[in-house]
C-alpha cells in the first residue's frame, strides 16, 4: 500500500455516458486512500473539494461533438467557478473535450487523422514539470500511458499555439519511446504533438491519455500514478479554502 502524501477531497463529475468515472474513483479511493465523491452532472457542488476530475467516456453519446452538450450541464457552472478560484481540475479524454467546450482550456478536438478509434499505449513526454499535476516529474521524462479516443486530434490556430508555447501551457507531447517528438510518434494528428495542456494559471489540466488506466502494479504499469501523486504533493503548497462556495 502506498503511503498517503496528503489528505485531499476529490470530486468526480459524472455525465450520462461517462465510463471512466469508476476507474478514477478506484485510484483515488482504494489506491491513494483519499476522500472522493461522485458528483452527478445535474447537481450543484455543495462541498469544498481540493480537486475535481472530469473523466473519460462518451458524455451524451458524443452527439453534436464530444463535450458540446456536457458543457451546458448544470454542474459546469460550479466547475468553472471552482477553477476560477484556483481549484485543481483535471479533464481526462472526454473530460479534456468538455473543458475546451467550456472555454476553460483553449483549442478544439477533431477526428483522429486516421478517422479511426485508437486504443493503445503511447509514450508521452513531459514538457512542463512545474504544474501541480507534474511536479513529481521532470522535464523530458517519458511516460507510457494508454489512449482510447476517436476525436483526439488537438487543433488550435497559430496564435493560440504560439501562446501555449510562450506560456509553457503544453504539458505533455506524444513522443517515440526514445523521446523523439515527431510525426511518426503522433497517433492522432494533434498540432505540435500535443497530448495535454493547462490553462495560463496552471490549475486546470486537460489530457487525452488515461493515467487512471496505468496506476497499479497489477496492470503492469504505474506511470499514470505519478500524475495523481503530483496532485497530492501539490496540495500542501496551495490554498484550497472555500473554492466551491
Amino acid at each position: 500500500m502506498l503511503n498517503k502524501l496528503q489528505n485531499m477531497k476529490f470530486g468526480i463529475i459524472v455525465f450520462p455516458g461517462s465510463n471512466c468515472d469508476h476507474d478514477c474513483y478506484h485510484i483515488i479511493k482504494h489506491v491513494l486512500e483519499q476522500e472522493v465523491d461522485f458528483l452527478w452532472h445535474k447537481d450543484e457542488i455543495k462541498k469544498n473539494y481540493d480537486c475535481l476530475i472530469l473523466p473519460g467516456g462518451f458524455s451524451y453519446g458524443d452527439y453534436l461533438r464530444p463535450g458540446a452538450i456536457s458543457r451546458f450541464s448544470p454542474i459546469m457552472n460550479g466547475v468553472i467557478k471552482f477553477a476560477g478560484k484556483g481549484g485543481l481540475v483535471i479533464g481526462i479524454c472526454n473530460g479534456f473535450q468538455v473543458l475546451m467546450e467550456a472555454s476553460l482550456l483553449p483549442g478544439a478536438m477533431m477526428r483522429n487523422k486516421s478517422l479511426k478509434f485508437i486504443c493503445k499505449n503511447v509514450t508521452v513526454k513531459v514538457e512542463n514539470s512545474s504544474t501541480p499535476f507534474t511536479r513529481n516529474l521532470k522535464d523530458g521524462e517519458l511516460l507510457t500511458i494508454p489512449i482510447a479516443h476517436a476525436d483526439g486530434n488537438y487543433f488550435a490556430d497559430q496564435k493560440t499555439l504560439n501562446k501555449l508555447k510562450e506560456n509553457k501551457q503544453i504539458v505533455f507531447k506524444y513522443a517515440s519511446p526514445d523521446g523523439d517528438v515527431s510525426d511518426d510518434a503522433n497517433p492522432n494528428g494533434s498540432c505540435l504533438n500535443i497530448a495535454g495542456i493547462c490553462n495560463e494559471e496552471g490549475n486546470v489540466l486537460g489530457m487525452m491519455p488515461h493515467p487512471e488506466r496505468c496506476s497499479e502494479s497489477i496492470l503492469g504499469n504505474q506511470d499514470g500514478l505519478k500524475i495523481f501523486q503530483s496532485i497530492l504533493s501539490a496540495n500542501s503548497s496551495l490554498n484550497f479554502s472555500d473554492k466551491s462556495s
